[in-house]
């Protein structure tokens, strides 16, 4: 239920905030890309520490202050708009401030399913948080479309703060008692970021995923950071037709959510993940297309299969990592993927504001897009085309336990 509210709330200023920095601030693609880039570049700044720190906190506590703090940061926002204060600097101050504490609450938000659950639920468990989230993401932009419509995006920011109160309630009621971590077995914070990172880069399959992902990040930011501009003055859409197309895409998401396992079961568990982000990449050329075929329905076609794909891949290998890692180190090793996957996200957006104002938006929406598709090579030419199950355990040098290409037994135990 936290996890729903939360999402409905972020569903609500992700909508809002691009609506009012075009509408009222007269936003353009290079303030557009700016924006997308303080939203999302404390993933590049901080998110190392940010592992190490949450590995040393209890996770539930950064949760729920993490909620609050979002609230009251984005609550200002709509009390400058009734003062008649907005500006566009305050809202990069706040886009920024609001993405700081985003990256120590999405830290500890995965880190601590795998304390909650025994680790062969941890995929039924994301799936089902996948299934809250992406219903979410059905409602949301729709709802936030009729908000913004009856009472303005800044309000409908207001209401962001309402959502995010709830989340907090919600989390600080589970009754699951979280060790705190022991002080005295603290390393110096270098060592101990070093030590997420190693586990990442040192795995050959989350090498590839990695790349993958971060490709993909990379490009499509550039897409995102237009979207809302292009969709608005390029492709002629209403605020309330835009959030129609971004509630039903998100459909694609929820039957992700609840067909993933099935998805896995079917085509194997390691090939789920090439497959779903040749989907992703072939699936992202519809935005682009939009500017020649029927906007609307170009759009819902491609953003249903977006979704469903995303939703898909991550479920796949989000549950792979949390399995496989040891539960001490996950606030470090989330930390270390968000940084090598979340960091090209604000060099993406920045550079897309850039070249959507020298190049146009729409010649950047195709390079963007062809990019999406190229970054899914890293995991379609890798071993995980051929393996129907995933390790679920390290040898001793940090590589996967060898899986037999098209069988169904259980990977081979660790070398000794």
């Amino acid at each position: 239920m936290g996890d729903t509210v939360s999402v409905f709330g972020m569903q609500f200023v992700g909508f809002a905030l691009p609506l009012m920095a075009v509408q009222l601030l007269g936003a353009g693609a290079f303030e557009m890309g700016l924006l997308a880039t303080l939203e999302s570049l404390a993933f590049l700044l901080i998110s190392l520490p940010a592992g190490a720190w949450v590995d040393r906190w209890r996770k539930k506590v950064v949760i729920v202050l993490g909620d609050l703090l979002r609230a009251v940061l984005l609550l200002t926002l709509p009390v400058a708009w009734l003062l008649d204060a907005l500006t566009m600097e305050q809202v990069y101050v706040i886009a920024f401030a609001v993405g700081c504490i985003t990256v120590f609450f999405d830290v500890a938000n995965q880190s601590y399913l795998p304390e909650l659950v025994e680790g062969d639920q941890i995929s039924e468990g994301n799936g089902k948080l996948q299934a809250s989230q992406q219903t979410a993401m059905v409602a949301g932009p729709a709802a936030a479309a009729a908000l913004v419509r009856a009472l303005g995006s800044p309000l409908t920011i207001a209401v962001t703060a309402v959502c995010m109160a709830l989340s907090s309630l919600f989390v600080s009621r589970i009754r699951h008692r979280e060790e705190t971590p022991d002080p005295a077995q603290r390393r110096p914070l270098a060592t101990e970021i070093r030590e997420g990172m190693a586990f990442v880069l040192g795995h050959r399959l989350l090498r590839r995923i990695v790349a993958c992902t971060g490709l993909t990040n990379l490009a499509s930011s550039a897409v995102f950071a237009l979207f809302v501009l292009y969709a608005i003055r390029t492709l002629g859409l209403s605020e309330t037709t835009l959030g129609l197309v971004m509630s039903v895409s998100a459909v694609g998401g929820l039957l992700g959510a609840v067909s993933s396992e099935r998805f896995a079961r079917l085509v194997g568990e390691g090939r789920a993940i090439p497959l779903s982000a040749v989907v992703s990449g072939v699936a992202m050329l519809s935005t682009p297309l939009a500017s020649v075929l029927p906007a609307v329905p170009t759009l819902v076609v491609g953003g249903f299969l977006i979704s469903w794909s995303v939703v898909v891949y991550n479920i796949a290998q989000v549950s792979f990592r949390q399995r496989l890692c040891p539960k001490p180190l996950l606030g470090r090793m989330n930390a270390s993927i968000r940084f090598l996957v979340w960091g090209p996200m604000p060099v993406g957006a920045f550079l897309g504001g850039l070249s959507g104002r020298e190049l146009g938006v729409v010649p950047t929406m195709w390079v963007s897009a062809g990019l999406c598709l190229l970054a899914a090579l890293p995991v379609v030419l890798s071993p995980l085309l051929g393996m129907r199950t995933l390790p679920r355990e390290l040898d001793a040098l940090g590589a996967p336990a060898e899986a037999e290409p098209e069988t169904d037994q259980e990977d081979a135990h660790p070398r000794p």
